[in-house]
């Protein structure tokens, strides 16, 4: 690595990421009365990185390459520290492939979203106000200002300890210091990598980590830390409770000597396994006729079936033969009245017709004079002699 006077940010912005230190000012402004800043836009590559000594990936957007995360991880293991951070709904919702890289140094962004289960200070369920989520008294310290764990006043104990009010035992503080977790996931993390922060007992999920991180074996320099909320130190948020003091430790963590998380981690931490929740919404929508172990059936299944819920038959008739008398009416036979059935319509006809047959001429026989036209000369004569 590059040594330089002053230590220097190198904020991607080739991914689209939403931590833009032109638009997160508050958080630009800070830094810069420390570090130097400076912006990559048209994407990452070794020699431009191993020139800072911290590279924020602050919410990319788009997936990285496979030639982009070798990148990285040579950045990283030349010793060189890297930041990454997201937000709710992890790589689904961003689009990204973020996890590729941090998974392996065992950390890894759930696809959900942090939520508190109580109102407190914040109306938006999802600005979650965390109240004793501190995992590591070492950020407690730094944040304060207190003066490293070593020196002794006139009773023996130890300064740090006293001002922070820990007693003296394994357990880590957690409720040191109060921040606001905006729009976040939870962490999967295990070992090399250890937690930072936590959610809470009232956040949901529950004491499920926020912040880990990790350092490199081969260059104690080269630290990675995974943030699971972009908008933690946006300016709408950098100034809510202790945020601005965490992100202080944390970058200081990053850069500089002058933080020592790892010499302060627990193995009796306040985490919960993580705990899957089915879709509530979408089984209401499917209701199921049974959702416990039904009994044995019968052998003989006709026993299974009631008829006396419907039957047809004639068992009520005496009953109601007995109410004439209740009622006081006579009890006779029902006379048949014929129906009358009201005909909205006429009749219906058939739709046939009888052919109209064309009639034959009348024959022209009547203009004729049979005898005179079959008859022989011999009966004419014969007529004449009678005459």
């Amino acid at each position: 690595m590059a040594k330089q006077a002053q230590p220097s940010i190198l904020f991607d912005l080739s991914k689209r990421e939403l931590c833009d230190p032109n638009e997160f000012k508050k958080m630009q402004r800070r830094l810069k009365q420390t570090y130097g800043i400076s912006i990559a836009k048209e994407g990452l590559n070794f020699n431009d990185m191993r020139q800072h000594q911290l590279l924020v990936l602050g919410g990319p957007q788009d997936p990285f390459r496979e030639t982009e995360i070798d990148e990285l991880v040579k950045y990283f293991q030349t010793g060189g520290s890297i930041m990454v951070m997201l937000g709710e709904g992890g790589e689904n919702k961003n689009g990204t492939n973020i996890n590729y890289l941090i998974e392996q140094f065992g950390i890894s962004i759930n696809n959900d979203s942090l939520v508190r289960t109580s109102y407190y200070k914040y109306l938006h369920p999802k600005e979650v106000f965390v109240s004793n989520g501190i995992l590591n008294k070492e950020i407690v310290r730094c944040a304060r200002g207190i003066q490293k764990a070593g020196k002794k006043d006139a009773e023996g104990k130890s300064i740090a300890r006293k001002l922070m009010n820990i007693k003296d035992d394994s357990k880590h503080d957690n409720t040191g210091l109060n921040f606001v977790y905006p729009y976040g996931a939870t962490l999967n993390v295990q070992k090399p990598a250890f937690p930072l922060l936590s959610s809470g007992p009232i956040s949901y999920p529950m004491n499920r980590p926020l912040c880990s991180t990790v350092v490199n074996p081969a260059n104690k320099n080269a630290k990675l830390i995974v943030i699971s909320s972009v908008r933690f130190f946006s300016d709408e948020f950098i100034d809510k409770e202790d945020n601005m003091k965490i992100m202080d430790v944390l970058f200081k963590w990053a850069m500089t000597d002058e933080v020592e998380l790892a010499d302060y981690v627990t193995e009796e931490s306040d985490l919960s396994e993580y705990q899957h929740v089915p879709d509530t919404g979408s089984m209401a929508n499917k209701l199921k006729s049974c959702l416990e172990e039904s009994e044995e059936l019968p052998r003989d299944f006709t026993t299974l079936f009631d008829d006396s819920m419907f039957k047809f038959d004639t068992d009520n008739m005496p009953k109601a033969v007995e109410l004439y008398k209740d009622l006081s009416l006579k009890h006779e036979p029902i006379s048949l009245i014929t129906p009358t059935f009201e005909v909205p319509h006429p009749p219906l006809q058939t739709a046939t017709f009888a052919p109209s047959m064309k009639e034959l001429p009348l024959p022209s026989l009547d203009f004729f004079d049979l005898d005179e036209q079959f008859s022989s000369q011999r009966y004419f004569n014969n007529l004449k002699q009678l005459e």
